[in-house]
């Protein structure tokens, strides 16, 4: 097993996605009834990214994006957010970057998302080779970045040369059914990547497919954690989560919060989760920091921009109390 106390030693090399985010504007609009968006940046490994250097973390992406404008817009934000792009490649031809249309809307929310051709699925061994793994403190990756190839065997070897430079393996299941063929080779992948990480991050459906049994996805959580990982993390949704090791199990609640939309709060979660992990917090603070870091982001417009500061948690932390079961 990776030493978790290296986390707080450098940067944090997340892989995968960056892409753009139309929201139908203003709050509350249907899609189909709307006449203006506003553009931000999205994709859950860039909002990962976006959440850690929020944290006072620093984070580089390592990904593929299209070379065109949608592309270049990703490029500039990743820079607006202080995120290092030296690994994201820019490729040609028919890739296009992944694109999502949402809604600010509590009830209802449409998320339509293209990932037809999507870019960062280009992602090669020949990437994560280019890579000095020593200079970073963990790989932290999604399981949108397994979904197909090249980039699921680039993943792969990522991992492998990330486990021989010492490096933890951070692991959030980030299931989404549309990017997969089927869900038992989804299945199959991820239980794969998942042997393989130190801290893995779930809720209970990808946990539960995972298993092969939505029923018995707590178990799989605790098998996990009883054999190969350091720390898992079973999300609830609102009944909270449970987290586990190997010689612990606690449950914890959520912050009550006038959420505006469901989006994006697994990517703000695992942001602020790892920064409290990164600089050597009790493993329930890093918890109440990431459903923290959570309630806030849904009670925003946005996700990379919504992203909370380390200033604006603390005073959440400061003037909200406990969560609730």
């Amino acid at each position: 097993m990776a030493d978790l106390s290296r986390l707080g030693h450098g940067p944090f090399l997340v892989i995968g996605r960056a892409g753009m985010d139309l929201y139908a504007d203003p709050p509350g609009t249907r899609t189909e009834e709307a006449t203006r968006f506003s553009a931000s940046l999205g994709g859950s490994s860039a909002n990962i990214a976006v959440a850690l250097t929020r944290q006072g973390c620093r984070a580089a992406l390592m990904t593929c994006v299209s070379d065109d404008a949608v592309g270049r817009f990703c490029l500039n934000q990743l820079d607006h957010y202080g995120i290092d792009r030296a690994h994201v490649r820019r490729v040609g031809g028919e890739a296009r970057n992944s694109l999502a249309v949402v809604e600010t809307r509590l009830e209802n929310c449409q998320s339509v998302i293209y990932r037809n051709g999507a870019a960062d699925f280009e992602m090669t061994v020949a990437d994560v080779e280019a890579v000095d793994y020593a200079a970073f403190s963990a790989l932290i990756t999604t399981g949108t970045v397994l979904a197909a190839e090249p980039s699921r065997g680039a993943a792969f070897r990522a991992f492998d040369l990330a486990r021989a430079a010492g490096l933890p393996l951070i692991f959030d299941i980030d299931y989404r059914p549309y990017s997969w063929p089927s869900a038992q080779v989804a299945s199959q992948v991820c239980s794969r990547a998942a042997a393989l990480c130190d801290v893995i991050v779930g809720n209970d459906v990808e946990f539960g497919f995972m298993a092969g049994d939505y029923a018995r996805g707590l178990d799989c959580a605790r098998d996990l954690a009883r054999t190969t990982a350091q720390i898992v993390v079973y999300k609830r949704g609102e009944n909270g989560a449970v987290t586990l090791t190997a010689s612990s199990e606690f449950a914890s609640g959520i912050y009550a919060t006038e959420a505006l939309k469901p989006t994006g709060a697994g990517d703000s979660f695992l942001g602020a989760f790892v920064a409290g992990l990164s600089r050597g917090l009790p493993l329930p603070d890093c918890v109440r920091r990431g459903s923290a870091a959570a309630a806030m982001v849904v009670a925003r417009v946005g996700c990379a921009p919504a992203m909370p500061t380390e200033a604006e948690l603390a005073a959440f932390l400061a003037t909200h109390p406990g969560p609730s079961f």
